[in-house]
């Protein structure tokens, strides 16, 4: 029995779905419209403001489906009412991120600076000159270009410089001691 897939989820005011035929589910909302095609296993129904996802049979391949359908449904419906975010933070010295225009310039420690291209859906902006914002409606965009941006420079564990998502907890370890025999 799929918990996920079991929950109704509840269609915000503001929020207008559509569904077309072969589960092409269109989602409008107040910051912007996401588009996704889903199994045609499954059953995907509006009634009276509550979205549900059912499924035909019992076997696990559509158990799976149908959990995962469920929660990219509810992220649909999240980011075009609410939308996502992520920040990073750049640990450092010397580190500094800046947008100029549509390009993001990293300089965290490299002999050059490392540019990003910005592309539409995906709002990054720079609010310190060690902080980093990434915003969207798309989920996975959205951790995708944040994911993307840490691996240029992963925190390291034994000074912990790098760049980390803001309240992520660094294991540290301790380096080499002086003159222990």
């Amino acid at each position: 029995m799929s918990r996920i897939g079991n929950k109704a989820i509840t269609i915000p005011a503001g929020v207008e779905i559509t569904i077309a035929s072969g589960n092409e589910v269109t989602v409008k909302g107040t910051k912007g419209t996401l588009t996704r095609q889903f199994s045609p296993i499954l059953g995907i129904e509006i009634n009276d403001g509550i979205l549900t996802v059912t499924r035909p049979n019992d076997q696990k391949h559509t158990k799976q489906l149908h959990g995962t359908t469920r929660a990219l449904l509810n992220n649909m419906v999240e980011g075009v009412s609410k939308g996502f975010t992520r920040q990073l933070e750049l640990v450092g010295i010397g580190y500094r991120a800046a947008v100029s225009g549509d390009k993001l310039t990293l300089s965290v420690g490299y002999s050059h600076p490392v540019v990003f291209e910005m592309e539409p859906g995906v709002n990054v902006t720079v609010g310190k000159p060690t902080e980093i914002t990434v915003e969207g409606i798309d989920k996975q965009r959205v951790g995708e270009w944040a994911a993307n941006i840490r691996a240029v420079r992963k925190p390291e564990p034994y000074l912990g410089k790098g760049i980390k998502y803001k309240n992520e907890q660094i294991r540290r370890k301790e380096g080499k001691t002086a003159g222990k025999k």
